[in-house]
């Protein structure tokens, strides 16, 4: 099948005017100009590659860590739906057994693949692992020293499916923790009160990832460079940011491209089941957290995860001044290299998965598909 008359978002970031072909689900050729031949004329639209969300709770009331197949093939159908091709959806701070099952579920869904929903590619642990001091809205009666161990059960009962796992890197055994499964997956440093020295620990020791960039975290200072400053100075270090227009200010979306450049921010959703949901009471990990207008927050006030989509964080990025071609980056090829999955999916090029979404000029989506299939 040709797809003609596009602005093609290619794999060197940049918009060619020209087609491109599917074939057996994956992309063909991919021809810059104009080419005489049949195929679906798609007017001067923007094809951009399906977006992939590295950091996704919940949506549509339903909620990862439930551990409900029915829920989380919910969660993956919405996302689809929205262009949001492949996701990893990211746990909460529970007791193991009930990760375990969530874990399950999510192997279940890996292997079944169901058409016209996004593709789960992996799952991204967040806790429990984490700092008393920001935890943010995780519960705290669920969290624990780093271990190792328990991790590896995790993983290994999930098929190697962790594709991230977060820890704050100044709690106890950390660094061993971080130099250990570094080797089985990419480790995030998130819901820390740590200090540079420690970060930096973390960082030499293996730490790749930064979980969403600001929020539980110490701010950045001259004297105290922290977290931020550990990571911002090593080039492996990928940084999330929530773009949903509450948790972080567009003047501090715009330095996080500057500090770290485009090829190292990584937009996340962390959306939560209330996301596409109306105003109301919701839970998150046993605790009730309260939708109000595109603000969801524990009873005390504390800000909790967000309720927009990534294909609207992405939009919002580009609103605040950062350029497009950096936004779908951001939310395309970079989180498919935190996962490890950027030679299948994140990008427009010969043999990729043809997962991709057609916009107009103002990144409102048309179409949407997954395999060459439209959704």
């Amino acid at each position: 099948m040709l797809f003609k008359n596009a602005k093609i978002f290619t794999r060197d970031f940049r918009f060619i005017d020209g087609c491109f072909s599917v074939e057996d689900g994956r992309f063909g050729v991919i021809i810059e100009g104009d080419v005489d031949a049949e195929g679906i004329d798609l007017g001067g639209a923007l094809v951009i590659p399906g977006l992939i969300d590295v950091h996704n709770h919940g949506n549509s009331n339903a909620d990862f860590s439930d551990g409900d197949y029915e829920g989380l093939s919910r969660m993956a159908a919405y996302l689809g739906a929205n262009g949001i091709t492949s996701f990893a959806p990211a746990s909460m701070t529970l007791p193991y057994d009930v990760l375990a099952q969530a874990f399950g579920t999510a192997a279940k869904l890996h292997a079944e693949k169901p058409a016209g929903s996004s593709k789960l590619q992996g799952i991204q642990m967040e806790g429990p692992f984490f700092s008393e001091k920001k935890k943010g809205a995780q519960n705290g009666a669920y969290l624990k020293l780093p271990d190792f161990e328990a991790f590896k059960e995790l993983f290994d009962g999930c098929g190697g499916l962790v594709r991230i796992v977060d820890v704050a890197p100044e709690l106890e055994g950390a660094e061993e923790f971080v130099r250990k499964a570094s080797e089985l997956c990419t480790v995030s440093i998130a819901h820390t009160d740590s200090d540079y020295d420690h970060a930096k620990a973390a960082v030499d020791a293996g730490a790749t990832h930064l979980t969403h960039l600001y929020n539980a975290m110490p701010p950045i200072h001259h004297r105290k460079p922290g977290v931020i400053g550990a990571a911002a100075e090593n080039s492996k270090v990928r940084a999330e940011l929530i773009c949903d227009g509450i948790h972080v200010h567009p003047s501090s979306i715009r330095i996080a491209f500057s500090l770290f450049g485009a090829s190292r921010i990584v937009l996340i959703s962390d959306a939560l089941r209330c996301c596409g949901m109306p105003d109301g009471t919701y839970d998150l990990g046993g605790q009730a957290v309260y939708l109000r207008g595109k603000t969801c927050t524990l009873a005390d006030g504390t800000l909790a995860g967000s309720v927009t989509n990534l294909f609207d964080c992405m939009k919002n990025t580009i609103s605040y001044g950062i350029p497009a071609e950096d936004a779908i980056r951001a939310a395309s090829y970079n989180p498919a290299c935190a996962l490890g999955v950027e030679k299948e999916v994140g990008s427009i090029a010969p043999g990729k998965c043809a997962d991709f979404v057609v916009c107009d000029a103002d990144f409102n989506r048309k179409a949407v598909y997954i395999d060459g299939v439209q959704v």
